[in-house]
């Protein structure tokens, strides 16, 4: 009887213990999650102003379509990120973040209807927009901070590298689009404290090298070659951003850098 009573509390106390160890793992998980979504938010407001830059030299529906896609996806994020059960920030940090998006909503769409009504922006709100943005994505980039503290997960320095250098290039893309398709590009590039084009350009170069710093196999070694290759072409144009260069291209490599490094993201993720 007492070997019997034993066994049933030893059960007992390994069915709590895997308990435990379930809870602690999907909690773990929904925090990963919710690093992910922010990560994306930030990425997909500067597509959508890179687009958005583009469409002022063309009124593209195409483009138009870029900017709608772009904060579509960035919208979705958003709305998985007040629902999320993980806990890493509060109900209030959420708000603040979701009324900044709401304002940069607003001035994209005031924007885009400029453009379709008149052919042309109105230099002050395209300002107040790239102000907005760099605002909230400023903020978005400390509430990471933030909930990755909080949730106490040791992210992979690798995937950090990816998923910084994934919002580096598509900041700088929106910043080099936006001197591409506007004569007057000084008016609405961005406050003054942000960083210059050539200073990012080395800050990518010391994320990318980040990256390749690890065992790198396949498809991820083939997919961090590729990135290396494409930077290395157009890397020379982001430190001398003020020479004449070949916009288009310049945007087409970029993307296709930031859809490798979306890829190696969950590559590398994998690896751990």
């Amino acid at each position: 009887m007492k070997t019997t009573h034993l066994r049933a509390r030893s059960s007992l106390v390994g069915a709590l213990l895997l308990l435990l160890l379930t809870s602690m793992s999907i909690k773990a998980q929904e925090a990963d999650d919710f690093l992910a979504q922010l990560h994306t938010f930030r990425v997909s407001n500067y597509t959508s102003l890179d687009a958005y830059y583009r469409f002022i030299g063309s009124g593209s529906t195409e483009i138009l379509n870029e900017i709608v896609a772009g904060i579509n996806s960035a919208n979705d994020s958003m709305n998985l990120l007040a629902t999320s059960t993980s806990g890493v920030l509060s109900a209030e940090q959420l708000e603040k973040l979701n009324g900044e998006f709401d304002k940069f909503k607003s001035l994209m769409r005031d924007n885009i209807n400029d453009v379709r009504k008149t052919g042309y922006p109105d230099l002050r709100l395209v300002s107040d927009m790239a102000n907005q943005a760099l605002v909230m994505n400023d903020m978005a980039t400390e509430l990471y901070q933030i909930a990755q503290e909080n949730s106490q997960i040791k992210t992979s320095p690798r995937v950090e590298a990816a998923r910084m250098g994934a919002v580096k290039i598509s900041q700088m893309m929106a910043k080099y689009s936006v001197r591409t398709n506007s004569s007057v590009a000084q008016t609405f590039q961005g406050t003054s404290t942000e960083t210059p084009l050539d200073e990012q350009a080395k800050e990518f170069d010391k994320l990318l090298e980040a990256m390749n710093n690890g065992d790198s196999k396949d498809e991820l070694k083939a997919l961090l070659n590729d990135v290396t290759a494409k930077w290395q072409f157009i890397r020379g144009s982001y430190i001398n951003y003020n020479e004449n260069n070949v916009g288009f291209v310049i945007d087409r490599y970029s993307k296709r850098i930031l859809e490798s490094l979306t890829t190696a993201i969950t590559l590398l993720q994998q690896s751990n």
